[in-house]
């Protein structure tokens, strides 16, 4: 244990370690008996070792020297970043033999007993290869088709390593919304192409995301991101009912981090997964509260979560993304093959000293639809629980973006940019019109 924490602190850590350790009631017996054969490891702590300190003027000069050397470092080291930074915008695909990002050496194992805690995780990072091919058909004069990419702003539980592309298209190329970390690709097709074809292929680092309650001091957001962050919008406002709704969830709760989970735990227990609804939802929050209604897919359901959370002030966003593996959870959590129309949302939450927390309410309540559990179910219990805080990540985040508007068109906003868009003599289709717009994702594990 960290002898720095208090006990309050301490005792936060073991429950969040404790939970942490129920994944193993969702893991197949097979991965479990693996994982018996590995070994545990723990950091050891020790104190440095003293040293002399010089006096006189040999000390003032050795502090003199050691200050310059300092100064010089850092120099050094604010031009490397710069160098760094600028190389950023646009990195090559890596070769499919090179190794994952490295992780951090596990440290040598010490005894440990019977109450010893779990030791967390190392960083166990996971490298994919994405294809997604697109053909369009049955289409007159010119062609334009928009992809979104995976999110491009690297952090603790994603990377992206880079894009290629090929096809008939006349010119293509790609444009950021900083403020949304959205990229999207563009492609077009003059009049008279034949078939218009292309293919995309991305390859991203993923590890899983926790949260973890005792650990604060996390940097802060940008204040436009989190103003940007607090905007009511088309589909999801932050006034009247939806306000009302939320001050009804939180009740008397002043705490941030403990109102964002009285939003969740409403959701929860408000909600339905409705397998019937197109896509991933409408994520018209508005339409559901005045309906009374609160049935959907991910996208209301996470959606609903945001709205709520800030219309009393918490920043909140949508996470757009991709499935893209097995879960370790339940089966229908995960995705392969064709991962065409496997699109997920999910959300988070800021709070000062935390940052953002992540969640995914729409798991739970698509888990609770697909295996049928009882309110009173073990794994529904911890389920609950984990996914306040945890993003299992065989699922890949596009964007944040809601009321998009795509470049080159003067067409109505989307709610949201998860899948192509086309465009062809001013009509937009997508692929729900599998008859002229064809999409095939495929996900390959490529570090072993």
């Amino acid at each position: 244990a960290d002898p720095t924490l208090t006990g309050e602190s301490r005792l936060k850590r073991r429950a969040f370690l404790a939970a942490s350790a129920l994944l193993s009631l969702f893991a197949p017996s097979s991965l479990l008996a693996a994982n018996k054969k590995k070994g545990t490891g723990a950091p050891t702590s020790g104190k440095p070792t003293s040293t002399a300190k010089p006096s006189g003027n040999a000390g003032r000069s050795a502090g003199r020297a050691s200050a310059k050397a300092g100064r010089s470092s850092t120099k050094a080291s604010a031009k490397g970043a710069a160098r760094r930074e600028s190389r950023r915008s646009y990195r090559p695909l890596v070769e499919r033999t090179s190794p994952p990002p490295a992780a951090v050496s596990a440290p040598p194992p010490i005894e440990r007993n019977a109450i010893s805690l779990p030791d967390e995780p190392l960083p166990q990072w996971r490298t994919y290869e994405v294809s997604s091919t697109i053909a369009v058909n049955n289409v007159k004069g010119k062609l334009r088709v928009w992809l979104p990419l995976p999110q491009y702003k690297d952090n603790p539980w994603q990377r992206s390593l880079g894009h290629s592309w090929h096809g008939n298209f006349e010119r293509a190329a790609v444009y950021r919304d900083p403020l949304s970390e959205m990229e999207v690709f563009y492609a077009d097709w003059k009049e008279g192409s034949g078939a218009p074809q292309l293919q995309i292929v991305s390859q991203i680092a993923k590890q899983d995301r926790h949260f973890d309650i005792t650990r604060r001091g996390s940097l802060a957001e940008r204040g436009e991101v989190l103003r940007h962050c607090l905007q009511s919008t088309q589909r999801v406002p932050t006034d009247g009912l939806v306000r009302l709704t939320a001050e009804r969830a939180i009740g008397r709760i002043k705490d941030p981090v403990a109102q964002g989970k009285a939003i969740y735990d409403w959701v929860l227990d408000n909600t339905m997964y409705d397998p019937s609804a197109s896509g991933i939802g409408r994520g018209d929050v508005e339409a559901m509260l005045d309906s009374g209604q609160f049935s959907g897919k991910s996208a209301d359901i996470a959606l609903l979560f945001v709205g709520l959370c800030r219309s009393i002030g918490i920043p909140a966003r949508p996470v757009f993304g991709l499935r893209i593996d097995n879960s370790r959870l339940f089966a229908g959590l995960g995705a392969s093959g064709n991962l065409c129309f496997r699109q997920h949302c999910r959300a988070e939450f800021y709070t000062p000293g935390y940052g953002w927390i992540p969640v995914d309410p729409a798991d739970v309540r698509k888990a609770i639809h697909d295996e049928r559990l009882l309110h009173a179910d073990p794994k529904l219990v911890v389920l609950r629980k984990l996914l306040f805080g945890f993003w299992e990540m065989n699922w890949i985040s596009f964007n944040a973006a809601l009321d998009v508007r795509l470049q080159g068109t003067s067409g109505r906003a989307l709610p949201f940019l998860v899948a192509p868009q086309a465009e062809a003599a001013g009509h937009r289709f997508d692929i729900s019109d599998s008859s002229r717009l064809s999409y095939v994702v495929n996900a390959t594990r490529i570090d072993g």
